[in-house]
């Protein structure tokens, strides 16, 4: 059991979160969700034990193994798979020299009477004790079982991990993990990279683990596996007795709830300033009558002034009243609309195509293709074997104005070199490829589209090809969720989702619909809101649409069908 107390993250004058307390049981199955910077990794990262809080503490059994998988992988260069998987062993080697040092030490003192001498026979036992306990006799089998049963073959073995794409890189980290034979899972985007089949392995894996596991994913699959769900917000935590889509119900729920409430305080808003108009014109029209009257009665003017002061006193009190209302109001609608989420609040509106439904934009027969080297791409890698052309058979399809595809094959089966086939940055090595005109743009999973060097309006402005006034453009700025007081926030600072919405913000700025969207893997860095907002806007968009995507949900809710198998 893991116990969280009191925990709370500040840094540069900003809570990220505080007073989080929580309870982790053994053998719990937990998400944590939340919206991108709502600090789900840094949490992690202090449950890992690699980050300090600012205050609070945390609370587990001394002997439990926590194994962490970091968002970014931490596979290195210049060792082979094999010797990378055995490093879930380092510490055994490194407790296996200390023991050695420490004998050494033992073997040159001659004070065996003195307190420090008894000390060092003290650690020597205890380290020794600790270190032989653990089974590490058979630990090449157990590196080759692990490796084998994440889809490794033994020719792998011996290759260097540069060798090999992103999501062989996480099998290699995931084998890592379940060597250590852990307690405790700590997962940060563990499907991030991983294809279909990687993506199996990964459910097998947590499925049938007795360790308890806490997950951070967007991966909407694996989160329907999941029992329980955590939501970080800057609220706090709320726990979710249920999978994924447990989880939406409820959110809709509270979201209908917030809604109702958002438009009863909307009708009392302006209810408030009806009245506070009506007091107001009452109280001057009481005024005159007042002062005319007093002119009548002969009321001397020192009085009639008293007069005019209390009754302006008076309604300057009600007015008070009536402006206090009013400002709750407003700050009751303000923290509901915060609440409700992005995606009620951003709506794209692309415009169709203007080619025509069917016409054929790429047309393929027989093509294949192979990198000078003759081996993989330099951002592909496929098998030892990878013959000179990267497919076993040769591709012939077309794609025609309003199809929707995706390209299937497993990490390094170049599905991304194909995508730079269709828009002509490669030419086939074999085969014919025609392509007629058409505009394309492509995103990938890091939004290369925004430049980082650049601040969040300067990369606005360098889409404003059309010379939209000033104002215009931050009124699409604010539009994609974008307030001024971030507008100079460089754009290297911008979480995933943040990222998407700038890209596409950029398009509607430049007023350029492409014929075309290339998406390869759009989900990968997004949370759930995030990833909800692309959803509807390549839903909602009506031109073509060729992605690259492991996400089966984004793929469906898209209505992405046809697809491209690579092998």
């Amino acid at each position: 059991m893991i116990s969280i107390d009191g925990l709370a993250v500040e840094f540069g004058g900003t809570t990220l979160f505080s007073d989080i307390s929580f309870v982790i049981n053994e053998k719990d199955r937990i998400a944590l969700m939340g919206k991108n910077g709502a600090g789900k990794s840094t949490l992690l990262k202090i449950l890992a034990g690699v980050r300090q809080p600012t205050r609070g503490k945390i609370s587990a059994p001394k002997d439990s193994v926590i194994a962490y998988l970091p968002q970014h992988l931490m596979t290195e260069d210049g060792r082979t798979v094999f010797q990378e998987a055995a490093q879930a062993f380092a510490h055994l080697h490194e407790m296996e020299a200390e023991i050695e040092r420490l004998n050494k030490e033992l073997e040159t003192r001659t004070d065996y009477e003195s307190d420090s001498y008894m000390e060092l026979i003290e650690n020597v036992s205890a380290l020794s004790e600790k270190f032989y306990a653990i089974d590490s006799t058979n630990y090449e089998e157990d590196v080759e079982k692990a490796l084998l049963g994440l889809g490794f073959v033994r020719e792998d073995f011996n290759r260097q991990t540069s060798d090999f794409s992103g999501g062989w890189r996480m099998r290699i980290e995931l084998a890592k993990l379940l060597l250590q034979k852990p307690d405790v899972l700590l997962l940060d985007e563990p499907t991030n990279h991983l294809d279909a089949d990687g993506r199996k392995r990964l459910y097998n894996l947590i499925r049938r683990t007795s360790a308890t596991v806490l997950v951070i994913s967007h991966d909407r699959t694996l989160l329907n596996q999941l029992p329980a769900i955590c939501e970080l917000s800057s609220q706090g935590l709320t726990y979710y007795s249920g999978n994924y889509d447990f989880y939406k119900e409820q959110k809709a729920l509270q979201q209908k709830a917030l809604t109702q409430q958002l438009e009863e305080k909307q009708k009392a808003l302006r209810l408030a300033r009806k009245v506070a108009r009506e007091v107001e014109e009452r109280k001057a029209k009481q005024n005159v009558r007042g002062e005319k009257n007093s002119i009548k009665k002969g009321i001397p003017r020192i009085m009639m002034g008293a007069l005019k002061n209390n009754a302006e006193n008076s309604s300057s009190r009600l007015s008070s009243i009536h402006m206090e209302k009013t400002e709750k109001l407003q700050a009751e609608m303000s923290g509901i609309k915060s609440s409700l989420p992005q995606t009620d609040k951003l709506k794209t509106d692309f415009n169709a195509s203007h080619l025509h439904v069917g016409k054929v934009l790429v047309k393929a027969k027989d093509v294949n293709f192979h990198y000078p080297s003759l081996a993989a791409s330099p951002m592909e890698t496929t098998r030892p074997e990878a013959v000179k052309e990267l497919w076993s058979s040769s591709l012939t399809f077309q794609l025609r104005s309003g199809d929707r595809l995706s390209l299937k094959g497993k990490n390094g089966s170049g599905k991304t070199t194909l995508l730079k086939l269709i828009m002509g940055e490669l030419h086939p090595t074999g085969g014919v490829m025609e392509r007629a005109d058409f505009t394309s743009v492509y995103l990938d999973q890091e939004y290369s589209l925004v430049r980082n060097e650049r601040s969040v309006l300067q990369q606005a402005e360098a889409f404003n090809h059309r010379h939209l006034p000033e104002h215009e453009m931050k009124t699409i700025l604010n539009r994609y969720l974008f307030p001024h007081d971030v507008w100079n926030k460089p754009c290297s600072k911008l979480s995933g989702g943040e990222k998407m919405r700038l890209s596409f913000c950029c398009l509607m700025i430049a007023d350029n619909t492409p014929d075309m969207f290339i998406l390869d893997e759009p989900t990968n860095n997004l949370d759930i809101e995030s990833i909800e907002i692309i959803t509807a806007t390549i839903r909602d968009y009506a031109g073509t649409v060729i992605a690259i995507s492991h996400d089966r949900e984004f793929l469906k809710d898209t209505g992405i069908e046809r697809e491209i198998l690579l092998e």
